[in-house]
């Protein structure tokens, strides 16, 4: 997970910044969703896994009331007084830990001080996550350093809502909460209404998970993310004349959508038919893991892309492009875009024997037809958010 000579470079560039040089060091991970695309905030259901690529933040306390960052990927300061936390644009990365700390001082916690330096595997902009990775590295670090008490369901709400209201990006809750409460070879299935959830075994035993990121950076995601928010809720809105009791489109059936289409605009009639087929897909596909059919689960892959493809339109070429790659390659049982859309990453399945021949045709066609070099990751599902060393 977190290799010896990865810690010893993080507690030296600890040390070289603000002279301790035994930091307590703690991690979070990033995290892949296998199924479940843009539900979470329709109040449906998701399944992410943890991934092996994660946040650590070594930290040590401090006597005042200063909080001082230091990023090593972007070699880059910040610091603020946990008496007037406001937002810094000149460094919006410290955003993500800013807003930890307000959300945790407004559940009414003391927080100490710290120094911090924090370093990410997990890739900037691809659809993996790395802002709740940082969230929830920030939020266990302050849990230990000031010495409150918290679940872990809660941990993961106050670190959405530090993302919602203070970095002003109106995520879901999925991110936080597999960031927090993932578990080694296991998908997490999660009620993003009731935040109920359900650690559902993989058994990946001779097949593995290949994180694909495009290269394409996602300039267009939360502009859009938030566009498709509203279509949803017009949806929602429409629905709910013949409807009455919807909450959400959580609460749509199918049958229920095909029905009372007339009454929805052609664009928004799609956007919702994304949603109500991909929450019965979820299901689906956990039952497929629950009896060990990966086949099956992989076609419900292929479908989940379609339909962000076609109906919800947040794909894109070079998105479109690897998941066609994928489905050239014997082996391959499943693939689809994950995360916002627009660029980002990809995930497929596939069978561990086929993982050369899906890494050579990717690597013949993409650059040739893109420009771009891709860059591959097998992942293993992880552990949650805790103490390193």
């Amino acid at each position: 997970m977190n290799d010896p000579a990865r810690l010893e470079r993080i507690r030296a560039a600890f040390g070289a910044r603000f002279g301790d040089a035994q930091p307590a060091l703690f991690r979070a991970p990033g995290r892949v969703n296998l199924i479940g695309e843009h539900t979470d905030y329709n109040e449906g259901y998701v399944l992410p896994a943890a991934i092996d690529r994660d946040v650590v933040i070594a930290v040590s306390p401090r006597d005042d009331r200063t909080v001082r960052l230091y990023t090593m990927n972007l070699e880059a300061e910040a610091a603020f007084s946990l008496d007037e936390i406001r937002r810094d644009d000149a460094q919006p990365w410290s955003n993500y830990p800013r807003g930890v700390a307000w959300a945790l001082q407004e559940r009414g916690l003391r927080l100490a001080g710290m120094d911090a330096a924090i370093e990410s595997t997990v890739p900037l902009g691809g659809g993996l996550s790395s802002s709740a990775a940082l969230e929830v590295a920030t939020a266990v670090a302050f849990q230990a350093l000031s010495g409150f008490e918290m679940s872990p369901e809660e941990m993961a709400r106050t670190c959405q809502r530090a993302e919602n209201e203070f970095v002003g990006m109106p995520c879901g809750i999925m991110d936080q909460f597999i960031a927090r409460l993932g578990r080694r070879d296991h998908a997490l299935l999660i009620d993003c209404r009731s935040l109920q959830f359900e650690h559902v075994p993989l058994g990946l035993r001779e097949h593995a998970l290949v994180v694909v990121d495009t290269g394409v950076r996602r300039e267009l995601a939360a502009s859009e993310y938030r566009v498709r928010r509203r279509e949803c809720e017009e949806g929602v809105a429409l629905l709910r004349g013949a409807l009455p009791r919807i909450r959400a489109l959580r609460d749509v059936s199918p049958d229920d959508l095909e029905r009372h289409r007339s009454l929805l605009p052609d664009v928004i009639h799609r956007r919702c038919r994304h949603v109500v087929a991909e929450d019965a897909r979820v299901l689906e596909s956990v039952a497929c893991l629950r009896r060990g059919d990966l086949d099956v689960f992989g076609r419900f892959m292929w479908a989940s892309h379609e339909s962000l493809r076609d109906d919800y339109e947040v794909s894109c070429r070079e998105l479109d492009l690897l998941v066609e790659i994928a489905r050239s390659v014997p082996g391959v049982l499943g693939s689809r875009m994950v995360g916002g859309g627009f660029g980002g990453c990809t995930v497929t399945l596939l069978a561990s024997a086929a993982l050369d021949a899906f890494s050579d045709a990717v690597a013949a066609r993409y650059p040739r037809e893109t420009g771009l070099e891709p860059r591959l990751t097998v992942c293993a599902a992880t552990d949650g958010a805790g103490r390193v060393a």
